[in-house]
């Protein structure tokens, strides 16, 4: 039972949360471009629909380049740095101090 219930809730949770962000993008429209653009004010589909475009042109959903998942590097680097030597790890990190060291400070 509890196998069929979860992908139900969680549908409708997204579902749930786009119509709310719909209404956000109604309300803000409405609420600040018709009198700083002069645009005309728009409708709760038309929200609908500019949020689904937005999340169409802009929207990466959580996917990188290549079909990888975001942030695999951390453990990547995280590997790196736990297999260095410990003059490895100074020579690093006197590197990294140079590199973001601002010109000009001596510091």
């Amino acid at each position: 039972m509890y196998r069929r219930s979860a992908p139900r809730f969680i549908f409708g949770f997204v579902l749930m949360m786009a119509l709310v962000m719909a209404a956000a993008v109604m309300w803000l429209w409405n609420a600040i471009l018709p009198d700083v653009l002069g645009v005309k004010s728009i409708t709760y589909l038309q929200a609908l629909g500019l949020l689904a475009l937005s999340r169409i042109l802009f929207g990466n959903y959580g996917w990188q380049k290549g079909g990888k998942p975001h942030m695999p590097h951390k453990r990547a680097w995280r590997d790196k740095w736990m297999h260095l030597t410990p003059e490895e790890k100074i020579r690093m990190r006197e590197a990294w101090r140079e590199r973001c060291q601002k010109k000009g400070d001596a510091n």
